[in-house]
């Protein structure tokens, strides 16, 4: 079962509003100084269940859109971000291969079933340039076990194989598999200075102590279409 908008307004109040400004700015350095090098400055870049904004308000690019159920989001949102609410599972009213980028954290697994996942992937590959990309960071469950379930709204359980495999399938080609990138939250955890930050996405080998999230770059094949009939 799906939350309701109203439901996801009070459950990301409750979760994040005493910790946004520091959100922000570890969001900041991990796409300026990390994410960007796959969206070129000129790209036009949908962030997915975008939440507050952290990596579409940050993020260099020729036109930004921000997509979410959470109505509180677009307030959230630079002005320089359009912002579409909606059910991703739904179609988007955005037009077909006019993005360069989709990216997206922490959200697949809020969907409420895998078929709602499908029906999203199928979309973004729609959406998607030929050569368009894919980012999609995430928890990865084989790495958490139960604290996976601590957070109300986790319904899909994901790892980067299992992901993969669906990106595989819906017609994606996969051009990067990490296992493990980031930690799991930032929510009820350490306000670490951004200098550690900055060391910790330099240091691939803490990757595999510390993270577990995995991290997928997937691009759209150029040529003949490969969405599904």
């Amino acid at each position: 079962m799906s939350n309701t908008p109203q439901e996801l307004s009070l459950i990301y109040h409750r979760r994040f509003a005493r910790t946004m400004q520091y959100r922000n700015q570890v969001w900041r350095v991990i796409t300026r100084e990390f994410l960007q090098g796959w969206v070129p400055r000129d790209s036009t870049v949908l962030d997915l269940g975008c939440g507050y904004g952290e990596f579409i308000n940050n993020v260099e690019a020729g036109k930004k859109i921000g997509m979410d159920l959470n109505p509180d989001v677009g307030r959230q949102l630079a002005a320089d971000v359009q912002f579409i609410h909606q059910d991703c599972s739904n179609s988007w009213p955005v037009a077909e291969s006019s993005l360069d980028v989709i990216f997206t954290s922490n959200f697949f697994e809020h969907l409420p079933t895998k078929e709602k996942l499908s029906h999203t992937l199928a979309h973004a590959l729609k959406a998607l340039k030929p050569g368009g990309r894919l980012i999609a960071i995430g928890p990865n469950i084989k790495y958490l076990h139960g604290e996976y379930w601590d957070f109300y709204d986790h319904h899909v359980y994901l790892t980067e194989a299992s992901l993969g495999e669906a990106m595989e399938i819906t017609g994606y080609q996969l051009e990067l598999v990490k296992p493990r990138f980031l930690p799991f939250t930032m929510i009820k955890a350490p306000e670490y200075p951004m200098f550690f930050v900055r060391l910790y996405l330099m240091s691939p080998w803490f990757w595999k102590i510390r993270g577990r999230q995995f991290l997928l770059v997937a691009r759209k094949p150029e040529g003949k279409s490969t969405l599904p009939r």
